[in-house]
């Protein structure tokens, strides 16, 4: 009776060690899987992100298209931004919307300006940057052309919602837009949604307004490419925990020095 109750504690702690030996490399095998998931996926964005990047340099050196082949582009739910288009029309400026921005440091307004086409329908433009102190049109009358403009420039699609929470919501009132919404842009300005394109064109830096404003040639092309960086990170982390368990048993596995 005395050697069973010896016994018994022995017992219990392999049966604990065995089940602590097992929720340990459970938890490693399921961190290293997890660290390597990450790696993988970001080396699959980067892969992706290139391609991106292909792309779009392909077509801002690609010629012009006409405008209807945008529209059949946009109708069909094909890939449209930063295609290349060419366009004509007469600008509203009474219609002018001001988005909110920054270039080359300056803070201050993109102006998106209907462009009324031969058909009476209408498109949103950005013309082009102005600083913020000349927001009011009468601070740049020079660059408010008329009669019948032949732009070029690329295409941009639309918003389906606002892109994060942190943006703040679009002030109406003081024609202050963060986000383009372009469904309020055009609304707001009188514009007839049946007869307003469902896209944006934005100007290239070929487009010269009479007294140099607004700025065309805004288009922001720059797309972080950071997912190598993340993948080493990733993968490093995977090979730092199998230094970390190798060295572990490394040292349980070493006889005890005399």
């Amino acid at each position: 009776m005395h050697q069973l109750t010896e016994r018994q504690p022995a017992s219990s702690r392999r049966s604990r060690s065995l089940v602590r030996s097992i929720a340990t490399i459970t938890l490693i095998l399921a961190s290293l899987a997890i660290l390597l998931a990450l790696g993988t996926w970001q080396m699959e964005r980067l892969h992706w992100k290139e391609g991106l990047l292909a792309d779009i340099a392909e077509r801002r050196s690609a010629d012009p298209v006409p405008l209807a082949d945008i529209e059949r582009l946009a109708a069909s739910g094909g890939d449209m931004e930063y295609r290349r288009v060419a366009l004509s029309g007469t600008f509203d400026h009474t219609k002018e919307r001001h988005f909110f921005a920054t270039f080359q440091g300056q803070t201050g307004f993109y102006v998106y300006t209907p462009l009324i086409l031969s058909d009476g329908r209408a498109i949103l433009v950005n013309r082009g940057f102005i600083p913020y102190e000349m927001k009011q049109v009468s601070t740049r009358t020079a660059g408010e052309v008329t009669g019948e403009q032949r732009l070029t420039g690329y295409a941009r699609s639309r918003l389906a919602q606002k892109p994060s929470s942190i943006v703040p919501d679009n002030d109406i009132a003081k024609n202050i837009f963060f986000w383009k919404d372009l469904d309020v842009m055009a609304s707001s300005s009188g514009l007839d949604p049946a007869k307003t394109l469902p896209f944006f064109v934005d100007v290239d830096a070929q487009v010269q307004n009479p007294g140099g404003w607004p700025k065309g040639g805004v288009t922001q092309f720059y797309l972080p490419n950071s997912h190598l960086q993340y993948a080493f990170t990733w993968y490093g982390l995977a090979a730092a925990l199998v230094a970390v368990v190798i060295g572990a048993w490394w040292r349980r596995a070493k006889p005890a020095t005399p």
